[in-house]
């Protein structure tokens, strides 16, 4: 009943006049700002790493990559929203962020359109990367696209697979760096995909956390993501790995002689020890939205401190 009144209130012309920054509000809620970093940071390293190298910057490119990969990461977003709505999966008694479509804020069908809406506005901004990096760009968008709609939609949504945390990690990390990185310098390196890795692992974190917070709900969803399957041991392990494994790879820097690049992130080792050590001491509840905040952070700070040292 509360959710059909909602609904009501928030297309009442009325309310639309009077309370309109109530209505931006909801739609900022929707598309989950502080996930927006999952976005920016692949696109700020894949540019710095340029700097290593005998190429230039190209700053209309950057820019361009950077708001495909925001309206990308935003359509996913909504379409999670939807979709999760849809399936079941969000109830009235998640213990995550207040989901639009759950509350009754947004009719289904608006965040579904708003989602698909953002993907064409991401291709849009893709265009120019295309003229330039050509069928490579083109194999790279459309796969992130497909995979951005399939992550909780289509016949077997990833999601709902335990494939979440992997597609993160490719797309949002291998996939982004390495691709920024081809468009300045139109070849791959081992260099962008080794720091695609670090990004990516650090960008799964907040997958990981979510699902080990919602593993009872999701249960009862048939939502089979990691923790669903194989428990919550696994799944602070997982957690474990993918901090700390960032931290390791960073000897790769050194080695390569970039030695602020190598030094720089690990002042953030304590951040990440801590989280852990949280996620370890705590039960699923609404606490682990909190070490989401946390997990975020670091990957924003790892990002920009990694970018730092390649740039210096």
């Amino acid at each position: 009943m509360l959710a059909k009144e909602n609904r009501i209130l928030l297309s009442s012309p009325v309310y639309l006049e009077v309370c309109g920054d109530r209505v931006i509000s909801v739609w900022i809620s929707a598309i989950r700002p502080k996930t927006l970093t999952a976005a920016v940071v692949p696109v700020l390293v894949g540019s710095a790493l340029v700097f290593t190298s005998s190429f230039e910057v190209r700053w209309t490119l950057t820019f361009c990559a950077l708001f495909a990969a925001l309206f990308i990461q935003v359509g996913t977003n909504l379409l999670n929203d939807a979709f999760d709505f849809k399936k079941g999966a969000d109830t009235h008694d998640r213990l995550g962020p207040t989901r639009v479509t759950q509350a009754g804020l947004i009719e289904y069908k608006s965040v579904l359109w708003a989602g698909v809406f953002s993907f064409v506005i991401a291709v849009l901004f893709g265009i120019p990367l295309i003229q330039s990096g050509g069928l490579t760009i083109v194999v790279i968008g459309i796969a992130s696209l497909l995979c951005g709609y399939a992550y909780t939609a289509g016949p077997y949504p990833l999601a709902y697979l335990g494939l979440g945390d992997f597609f993160v990690i490719v797309f949002f990390g291998l996939v982004a760096v390495a691709g920024t990185f081809f468009l300045h310098a139109g070849k791959f390196s081992a260099s962008a995909f080794v720091a695609g890795l670090q990004v990516g692992l650090l960008c799964s974190v907040l997958i990981a956390i979510n699902n080990l917070r919602d593993i009872d709900g999701d249960a009862r969803a048939h939502k089979k993501t990691l923790p669903v399957r194989f428990g919550k041991t696994f799944a602070r392990r997982e957690i474990a790995v993918l901090v700390s494994l960032p931290f390791f790879i960073n000897a790769f820097w050194l080695v390569k002689g970039l030695w602020i690049a190598g030094i720089l992130p690990m002042v953030l080792l304590p951040m990440g020890c801590k989280l852990i050590a949280e996620v370890y001491k705590t039960d699923p509840s609404t606490k682990f939205n909190d070490f989401l905040g946390q997990a975020a952070k670091l990957h924003l700070l790892f990002g920009i401190f990694l970018s730092v040292g390649f740039v210096l």
